[in-house]
């Protein structure tokens, strides 16, 4: 064999191993049934903030937990510890992404994703709070 040969099948096996190892490390969307069915595993959660409930952030206890609770799209509600400081304009999020797993009864994320309410509204300056 050539050893051009050689160093093509080494490459080809490479890419292979490196495709295989990013296939088992991505997490997937799941809701929180599914989460909490298999805690070893990282998921993407996608919900709405539970306004009714309080959301406890305490920098000068702990700067990196900010707990509150979440409705999953199948109207399941779980507590959420966001394993990092409370994110701006938080309060004002229509959808909600967390990545994490599930530990014990709680769901512990690791990163968190807003969608907030778009300042742009078809335009209208009255919807925007803002005039032309």
């Amino acid at each position: 064999m050539k050893k051009l040969h050689i160093v093509g099948i080494v490459v080809i096996a490479v890419a292979i191993g490196a495709i295989i190892s990013s296939l088992s490390d991505s997490s997937t969307y799941a809701n929180f049934e599914e989460a909490f069915a298999t805690p070893e595993s990282e998921f993407h959660v996608v919900g709405t903030l539970n306004r009714d409930k309080a959301s406890v952030y305490e920098p000068e206890v702990n700067p990196d937990l900010f707990t509150f609770y979440m409705v999953d799209r199948e109207g399941e509600e779980r507590q959420v510890d966001l394993l990092k400081s409370k994110p701006q304009d938080f309060e004002r999020s229509e959808q909600i992404v967390l990545i994490g797993q599930a530990k014990g009864e709680v769901f512990r994320a690791t990163d968190i994703l807003l969608k907030c309410p778009s300042k742009y509204n078809d335009g209208n300056p009255e919807e925007t709070g803002k005039e032309s």
